[in-house]
């Protein structure tokens, strides 16, 4: 199909056939459409408006996205558009067959279902679009059919003709949730099934659709487009207020789009309320569902749907963030609450099914708004046992900062104390990831004067909230208090009470602050623990820790703090982050354990040491998700690790799809070293793509970004040093010659003297080549990164072999792949200068320990594809081809088969039939099962 340029709007008129029925005749064979019997001798005309595509409000935004998906999706037998009241379906629907040209094929058919009808009528109406859609010449296949419901063997007729139609029949059903009567459907299935696919249905409703969708699914018949795909994106919102005259700066058009959850309706309702805002920036901070508009809104069209019961318990499991059903039990008492929501959460409901095993759900952002605001009108008794019923909940399930924050709401302030004490390691920000919700109330000033720890539980649920300010407020009302505790009690308080110091300056920036806490830390060893329940000592119960695992928590927790502020510097303090995930397994902390597992993997495949890096990203991804953490850039640094992996390992395909999987995660302005790494992965693939200049392009922001810090020399020195290679392959040697000027001879960063002498060998000076070259076989060598190792062993074998001493030029060649073998790197071999693969051609003759590597080397580098150091799938009894190994990467996401499709740039039904052959193989089921399994046999 014809579309607009993206960034146009759609019209909303004109440019399709007519279609609908204008008059009826007075007399006409009640066997033929366009008539409805009512009684005998009478008859009901059609409206011409059912049949006609509905014209969609001005302005609507181009969403081409969306078109694609339906052009992709109608070339089967169903597409399903499935939503929730708001979410735009009629107005894609109605602006995608307006676009239809009169050439294209199928030529679409529309009919309009309302409240009210039975099968007669929308048999009725089905079969004036029938007859609309076969043209003239066809009327005889719908000449069988009744005013009503047909029999079986006039729809055997009906199916006969359209199996031998000129070209398919495709037929628009807009808001089909309105008929409820399966019967009334079932002539549609029976077409579907003996058409021989020449009628195709693209379906706008709901919920709750009559239709045999578990069998359309199974066999690969239905392509779904659900509230995901329907969501806006940040460019669309941008469309929307600028054809709506009410443009915002990105970060105001990124925090409506996730204020609204993406739902058109809502960011209709705020485009046309911009326009009169004098603070259009500072409205949109305050935009939720409990504003008037919006309010009426989900009022009319939601919730007015739904059971009381049910509403109710939306209403009282809307204090927390996602619900489950034990979670759900334990807040409403009702013993059916699993089943509730997973009614709620069907196709079109208010709730979101996370990707989690047990189901977790969620609503949307304004309706989550609006149920709030309908709890804090119960009575305050009420609400505050809902949040210690939660607290409870939460504490037992081992997620400690939701459980704090609900015993804080709660009242409970001992509780409070006991959680805060007993999981202080746990309590800690380490994304940047908005926290929702209202604070909760402060401790009154007696309740922080009989325990201080209550004021400092305060200071770490506000502090894991990103509220700096209040959390600096209640650590000084808590210090007030010190004084008066007994001995063993000070010095656990001050101990505490250092920790949060320490989280505060690293949230803040404040990296000599940060650095000074950690000290003042580690200088402290606790003691051993007073016995429980005396005095002096904590409640007794579970909460109390030992000594030793106190001590393993400081050296987690410091180690890991001062890890991430060496990072948020530029550097690369991998052994840090090693030390500290070690001592957080050994404390049993596991959300510490995966933040230093994420970053040492990733540290870990920089310095070139892959098995390790591949091992420990895959041991962060196989970490439990749903622990109350937000575990979002914790996976994106695993999926860089991989992607770095690959890269080195020369396997395209892998390094781009872990980067789409990475790259979301990653926020540039906070992650400074992932967002180079990154730029390091992509300028490497548009390099291999024959693109320097795109390349260059990348490192060069990357670079500039970088802070202006001594720890982040030796990742600008890897940056610089791309830069350089990627300005000689485009031919500007005296630019590559410029950028290493003055910055190379330093001996940490050796990176920089082998870009110097690999610019210098493609200017054909081997003296200087050789003079720049710096020692890789000393011991300060051991610290390098692998992969300048490997670029400075094999610019030597070059260099000897130019010389003409090819012994000495093979006996480094040998030395060099000692070193790359272990690792599976290839890269500095399949993507060097062509004279290596001479090079490696003549070791092969003259006799190599590596004799398989360098021959699959020599090929890689003679057919530009080389191949993966080990063969996947080795252990299945049908292995996984390439596509499906891609498609498999992508599974271990929350990528919808859309999403990976367009990725991918497939087809849906594609993606979906290697999903079956990927299930297939694995023996699997479901998603998480082939995943687990493809992990297990170390696939991925």
């Amino acid at each position: 199909m014809n579309r607009p340029a993206p960034g146009n709007r759609w019209p909303t008129g004109g440019g399709t056939r007519a279609v609908g029925v204008d008059r009826v005749p007075e007399q006409q064979d009640s066997a033929r459409v366009g008539t409805a019997a009512v009684r005998p001798g009478e008859q009901r005309p059609l409206l011409s408006s059912r049949l006609t595509p509905t014209v969609p409000p001005e302005p609507v935004v181009a969403r081409p996205r969306l078109l694609r998906l339906l052009d992709a999706g109608s070339a089967g037998p169903v597409t399903l558009v499935v939503a929730p009241a708001g979410w735009g379906k009629t107005t894609l629907l109605a602006s995608w067959v307006r676009l239809t040209e009169p050439g294209d094929a199928p030529a679409p058919a529309w009919v309009s279902v309302e409240v009210g009808d039975d099968g007669d009528r929308l048999w009725a109406y089905l079969a004036a679009a029938l007859r609309t859609a076969t043209g003239a010449a066809d009327d005889d296949l719908v000449a069988p059919l009744p005013t009503g419901p047909p029999r079986p063997d006039q729809l055997e007729l009906l199916a006969a003709g359209l199996a031998v139609a000129e070209r398919p029949v495709l037929l628009v059903l807009d808001d089909l949730h309105r008929i409820t009567d399966p019967a009334a459907l079932s002539g549609l299935e029976f077409l579907l099934r003996h058409s021989e696919q020449r009628l195709r249905l693209v379906v706008g409703a709901r919920a709750g659709l009559p239709l045999a969708l578990h069998r359309l699914r199974l066999a690969g018949e239905l392509t779904e487009v659900g509230t995901d795909e329907l969501a806006f994106t940040d460019d669309e919102v941008a469309d929307l207020l600028t054809a709506h005259a009410a443009p915002l700066p990105a970060a105001g058009v990124h925090r409506l789009r996730e204020r609204t959850g993406g739902w058109p309706a809502a960011l209709r309702i705020a485009a046309l309320a911009l326009r009169g805002q004098p603070d259009p920036e500072r409205w949109v901070g305050q935009f939720g569902g409990d504003q008037p508009e919006i309010a009426g809104y989900l009022h009319e069209e939601v919730l007015a749907t739904i059971d009381p019961a049910d509403r109710d318990l939306l209403r009282r499991t809307a204090l927390a963030e996602s619900v489950c059903a034990d979670l759900a039990e334990a807040l409403t008492g009702r013993a059916d609450a699993e089943q509730a929501l997973a009614d709620l959460a069907g196709a079109g409901g208010p709730l979101r099914r996370e990707d989690s095993r047990p189901p977790w759900y969620r609503c949307d952002p304004l309706l989550a708004d609006l149920l709030r605001a309908e709890l804090a009108r119960l009575p305050a008794d009420e609400v505050r046992e809902l949040h210690a019923r939660a607290s409870n909940w939460y504490a037992g399930a081992g997620r400690p900062a939701d459980g704090l924050r609900h015993a804080l709401a709660a009242g409970r302030w001992d509780v409070a104390a006991e959680l805060f004490v007993a999981n202080w390691p746990e309590l800690t920000r380490y994304d940047h990831d908005p926290v929702g919700g209202p604070p909760p109330p402060s401790a009154p000033p007696e309740a922080v004067e009989a325990d201080p720890e209550v004021a400092l539980a305060s200071a770490a649920e506000r502090a894991y909230a990103g509220d700096l300010s209040a959390a600096t407020g209640h650590l000084r009302a808590a210090a007030s208090y010190a004084d008066a505790l007994p001995t063993p009690r000070r010095d656990r308080f001050l101990r505490l009470a250092t920790a949060l110091e320490l989280t505060l300056a690293r949230l803040a920036g404040d990296l000599p602050q940060t650095r000074a806490a950690a000290a003042r830390l580690l200088r402290v060893r606790p003691t051993a623990a007073p016995t429980a329940g005396s005095p002096d000592g904590p409640p007794a119960g579970p909460l109390t820790d030992s000594s030793q695992s106190g001590d393993a928590d400081l050296r987690a927790f410091t180690g890991t703090a001062l890890g991430l502020v060496g990072m948020s510097a530029g550097g690369l303090p991998a052994a840090r982050f090693v030390r500290a995930r070690a001592a957080a397994r050994e404390a049993g902390r596991p959300r510490t354990e995966l933040v230093a597992a994420s970053r040492t993997a990733l540290l870990l495949a920089v310095r070139g040491d892959l098995r390790a890096a591949e091992r420990t990203a895959h041991d962060a991804l196989g970490m439990p998700p749903c622990r109350g953490w937000s575990c979002r850039l914790d996976c994106g640094y695993a999926y860089l690790a991989l992607a770095v992996v690959a890269l080195y390992r020369d396997q395209p395909e892998e390094v781009a799809a872990n980067l789409a999987l990475a790259a979301p995660a990653i926020d540039p302005g906070d992650e400074p070293v992932a967002a180079a790494v990154l730029a390091l992965c992509r300028a490497g693939l548009a390099r291999d793509a024959g693109d320097p200049a795109a390349a260059q392009r990348l490192l060069v922001g990357a670079r500039e970004a970088l802070p202006d810090e001594p720890a982040a020399a030796e990742l600008s020195s890897l940056l610089r040093a791309a830069e350089a290679d990627a300005r000689a392959e485009r031919g500007d040697l005296d630019a590559a010659r410029d950028l290493l000027a003055d910055v190379t001879g330093d001996p940490a960063t050796p990176a920089l003297d082998v870009a110097l002498a690999r610019v210098e060998l493609r200017a054909g000076d081997l003296g200087a080549a050789g003079r720049a070259l710096p020692d890789w076989q000393g011991p300060p060598a051991a610290a390098w990164p692998l992969s300048v190792r490997l670029d400075a062993g094999l610019l030597e074998a070059v260099l000897a072999e130019r010389a003409g001493d090819g012994r000495r030029a093979g006996r480094v060649l040998e030395q060099v792949l000692d070193l790359a073998g272990p690792q599976g790197s290839r890269r500095a071999f399949t993507r060097a200068q062509p004279s290596v693969r001479d090079l490696l051609a003549a070791h092969l003759d003259a006799g190599t320990a590596h004799f398989p590597l360098v021959g699959d080397l020599v090929r890689g580098v003679e057919e530009g594809t080389p191949r993966p150091a080990v063969e996947p799938g080795g252990l299945l009894d049908e292995p996984l081809t390439e596509r499906e190994l891609t498609i498999l990467r992508y599974l271990q996401s929350i990528l919808s088969n859309v999403e990976i499709a367009g990725e991918l740039s497939l087809s849906v039904n594609t993606v979906k039939t290697h999903v079956r052959n990927i299930y297939r193989k694995l023996g699997a089921t479901r998603r998480r099962e082939a995943v687990r399994r493809a992990r297990e046999l170390r696939l991925i």
